[in-house]
């Protein structure tokens, strides 16, 4: 199966080649993803509101412009331009690496939250599990208050990650999904199971193909 995924932000070739080589070292058997970058001219990072409508228009006709492949994603958490009950970009299956990861854990019977880099990515991943239909499974969304530089420091990223999961603990939920799909985790002691989007996303889809 070949995706063809593209960033939600113009990432320049150094950090293409870095998200490749995690979908790479992801994706199981039988499964390609190519990723690209966004077209000059798009968001540098997802900061506000403006920039995640602007980078969902610029993916959506980045996505409906690809060559030949099995289906289309967005490198993003947010799914940007991933219709909400499912369908297709430029006539091919477009696939959401949220909207397989929460799906999962919910099928799984996990309460779900998320920390995620700042408040307008939370705004709108809350936004987008309201919209497929699970906002009764999920709570909260933390905001770490970091950078778009930061993710690429796996020590600093999970660092700031530490207050929010105990706090998820102690409320209740039992899977935290990692809101930047391109940021490297590890599962910490004594707290909720830690979704990498990519990771459980790809694991959810080899086994359905």
């Amino acid at each position: 199966m070949l995706v063809r995924a593209v960033t939600p932000i113009v990432v320049g070739p150094q950090e293409v080649a870095r998200r490749q080589a995690r979908y790479d070292a992801l994706s199981p058997a039988g499964v390609r993803v190519v990723l690209s970058d966004l077209p000059p001219g798009g968001p540098r990072a997802l900061n506000t509101a403006d920039d995640i409508d602007r980078s969902t228009a610029l993916v959506a006709e980045a996505l409906a412009a690809v060559p030949d492949c099995d289906a289309v994603l967005p490198d993003c958490v947010l799914d940007p331009a991933i219709p909400a009950r499912g369908g297709t970009i430029g006539g091919r299956p477009a696939l959401g690496l949220l909207r397989l990861t929460v799906g999962a854990a919910v099928a799984a019977g996990h309460r779900i939250g998320a920390v995620t880099r700042n408040e307008a990515i939370a705004a709108e991943l809350r936004r987008r599990v309201t919209d497929y239909g699970w906002a009764d499974a999920f709570g909260e969304a933390a905001v770490l208050d970091l950078t778009v530089d930061d993710i690429t420091d796996a020590a600093r990223w999970s660092d700031a990650m530490r207050h929010p999961l105990r706090r998820a603990a102690e409320n209740g939920t039992t899977a935290v999904i990692n809101g930047c799909s391109a940021v490297e985790t590890a599962q910490a002691e004594n707290a909720p199971l830690v979704l990498d989007p990519i990771r459980t996303a790809l694991g959810v889809l080899g086994a359905l193909t």
